[in-house]
């Protein structure tokens, strides 16, 4: 009953004056049962007065597939905007009833195939293959496209603050989504009329200090773009093992808005993303549901004082 937890068949039943069997052949709009439309209307009114979700099990059981969603996120770098995305995704498919199964592994074709056969999920969400592929028809309209825009909130606050010979703080080991980050904060350069960056490899302290003073030999830069707020701790502890200091030495900038970013001395410059209105539209789109108010605001730079 009301206040006292789940509604159940029972409670619509009660409140309705008409048998479960009644409620469920109502509720399910089973076909051929001669149950007038009175009756039909004050079970429904009870139901959603009482706040009534079936189980998912027997809802499962009639629609042919369970009110699950998976999210494949493996290999996508675990910051604040996929956790935000997350967050967002799971508020959205928890408002419409749905469950939300999040996995980060790296399985093989054949074993994803055997979960997603055990669960029977109402959609898969693979965002590592959107990333993969930039060139694919994205249905929520700005997970991937908005990508771009973001990296030009990096570069361009750069370039307001003066800053036209930049380098880009990127992984040493090879990542596909790194990679399309970096070529996007390159065309926002092309497109601010700014030299190619130099590339930064960020590694452990020693290969990175190394590769900071080579950078400093090749050109004058005067910032660094880096493509996660991890990478851009990696370059500010270099510099200090350099005795070079942010900003009057070089600014840095990152992207992602960690929490540990805030903590750091000095206090990381970084972009935040709204990812958790991406996930909220993700998961409208992956439902069918129009996109209502569920439209990310645009990037923006969070001022701190290493840029």
């Amino acid at each position: 009953m009301p206040g006292t937890g789940r509604a159940t068949m029972r409670d619509v039943a009660q409140a309705s004056g008409v048998s479960r069997t009644t409620v469920s052949f109502v509720l399910n709009d089973t076909a051929d049962q001669t149950i007038p439309e009175t009756t039909r209307e004050r079970v429904r009114r009870a139901a959603e007065d009482l706040g009534y979700v079936p189980h998912s099990i027997a809802r499962a059981l009639r629609e042919g597939a369970s009110r699950i969603v998976v999210l494949e996120a493996g290999g996508l770098p675990r910051g604040h905007s996929l956790e935000s995305f997350i967050d967002g995704l799971d508020e959205e498919l928890s408002a419409a009833g749905h469950g939300l199964l999040v996995s980060y592994g790296d399985r093989s074709r054949e074993s994803t195939r055997a979960v997603l056969d055990a669960v029977s999920p109402r959609a898969v969400i693979d965002l590592p293959a959107l990333y993969s592929r930039p060139d694919r028809e994205v249905a929520d309209g700005g997970w991937i496209d908005g990508l771009a825009a973001h990296a030009m909130t990096q570069v361009s606050y750069l370039r307001s603050r003066g800053h036209l010979v930049i380098a880009t703080a990127v992984p040493i080991r090879p990542d596909p989504i790194m990679a399309l980050l970096d070529r996007h904060v390159r065309a926002a350069a092309r497109e601010l009329d700014m030299p190619e960056p130099q590339r930064l490899p960020v590694d452990e302290a020693g290969a990175t200090v190394e590769n900071l003073r080579a950078v400093i030999r090749h050109a004058p830069i005067s910032a660094v773009a880096a493509l996660t707020d991890d990478l851009a701790l990696g370059v500010l502890a270099a510099m200090a093992d350099l005795g070079l200091t942010a900003p009057q030495d070089l600014a840095v900038i990152g992207f992602d808005d960690t929490r540990h970013g805030s903590l750091w001395r000095p206090a990381l410059t970084t972009v935040h993303i709204d990812a958790r209105a991406y996930g909220r539209r993700t998961a409208r789109a992956a439902l069918g549901l129009p996109a209502g108010d569920a439209m990310p605001a645009p990037a923006r730079v969070i001022r701190r004082a290493s840029a």
